[in-house]
């Protein structure tokens, strides 16, 4: 399974993937805000983070290009209620892709999936 850091100003969203997640049996971390995720990426190896595009003190953009120049194997998931610009540059930059809230749990299960089967060694 997946370490998976949740990156988001929403304590419904970290609940409600946190709680998902955990349950498929995935070991998960949560950040409040952006210099958090950021912090918290940087202090523990993660294979997967969800991190909301729009958040105080740093945006998902800024957590991305921070973390990824340190750890380039790290997989980003972003999330956004109304993915913009922001969206588009984070996947043109690397970020494996935007999930739109509210979330379809089974989406987010594929998209873990997905990750997992290309970032485990044949």
């Amino acid at each position: 399974m997946a370490k998976i850091l949740i990156v988001d100003d929403s304590k419904v969203i970290r609940d409600l993937l946190s709680e998902y997640l955990a349950e498929q049996g995935h070991m998960v971390g949560l950040a409040v805000d952006g210099q958090d995720g950021i912090d918290k990426a940087m202090a523990e190896a993660y294979d997967i983070v969800f991190c909301d595009l729009h958040m105080p003190k740093k945006n998902g953009f800024q957590v991305y290009q921070a973390v990824s120049e340190q750890k380039p194997e790290t997989r980003f998931i972003m999330t956004d209620s109304l993915p913009d610009e922001l969206a588009r540059k984070a996947q043109d930059a690397g970020a494996y892709c935007c999930l739109t809230k509210p979330f379809d749990l089974d989406e987010v299960t594929e998209t873990v999936q997905r990750i997992m089967a290309v970032s485990r060694p044949t």
